[in-house]
């Protein structure tokens, strides 16, 4: 089986990637360490053909699959994927129902290449709401991966950034008055360490696809100096050619931080 996936991501790439401009991405010293995506539109393609929403999401998942490979090819140190937040529970059940396995159907598929491809899995955000068959394949993928040092795939996954910056205050009000942590010692850098993301760091780019231009409850203080790449293609239609094209863009963006 060596070597089978990767002549699967070969024969199954789309036929507009250039071989050459990846190299040419690969080879850049400005490749962005974190990329974070908010994968939109599955409902809005599933309506444009007349089909249920789920299947737009289980095309979101082929979707999904392309993009991590090819992330994981360019260099990508951590992919961060919007998969589930705290306010799509107000979705129809049945739909909330197939989002709840969909990390079934991706991880039981996906991870013998994850494994192959060196891919780290995690998950960010609260676990313990979730049912017990998603929470234990989720859980089986990270184990199986722990050891793996490529790219970390972090699937946000039931998350929600203000319960998460609430959560944090939360700890940090408690550390204060169990004295573990004193007033003056509170800053961006010890604020961060009380995020779900302290052992990740902020995402350099985040793209978000379906046209619609605004963060949605996602990672609010971890995006506070990234860079955004928006564009009107739907996820389950979004390609390699895109993904590549996003890169390219954050490659000629100046990062000044605030200064000069």
């Amino acid at each position: 089986m060596k070597g089978f996936w990767k002549r699967w991501f070969k024969s199954n790439a789309s036929a507009d990637i250039d071989d050459t401009k990846i190299d040419s991405i690969k080879n850049s010293a400005i490749i962005p360490e974190h990329v974070a995506i908010i994968m939109d539109g599955n409902g809005r393609w599933a309506k444009q053909r007349s089909l249920p929403r789920i299947a737009g999401h289980r095309e979101g998942i082929k979707t999904l699959r392309k993009t991590t490979k090819l992330a994981n090819e360019i260099g990508v140190k951590t992919l961060t994927v919007y998969a589930f937040s705290t306010e799509n529970w107000k979705r129809p059940e049945k739909e909330v129902a197939f989002l709840m396995k969909a990390p079934i159907e991706f991880l039981d598929t996906f991870l013998p290449e994850l494994i192959e491809e060196n891919v780290k899995v995690n998950i960010m955000g609260d676990t313990e709401a979730l049912p017990h068959h998603t929470r234990k394949a989720v859980e089986k993928a990270m184990k199986d991966t722990e050891h793996n040092d490529g790219l970390l795939l972090n699937l946000a996954f039931n998350y929600g950034s203000r319960a998460e910056i609430i959560q944090a205050v939360e700890k940090i009000a408690h550390d204060a008055r169990t004295g573990k942590l004193k007033h003056e010692e509170i800053s961006e850098e010890l604020f961060s360490s009380y995020l779900m993301t302290s052992q990740i760091g902020d995402p350099d780019l985040l793209i978000r696809t379906s046209g619609e231009i605004r963060l949605s409850n996602f990672m609010l203080w971890q995006l506070a100096y990234t860079e955004f790449w928006f564009t009107d293609v739907l996820w389950p239609d979004f390609s390699e050619k895109e993904f590549l094209e996003a890169i390219e863009v954050y490659q000629k963006r100046s990062r000044r931080y605030g200064g000069l």
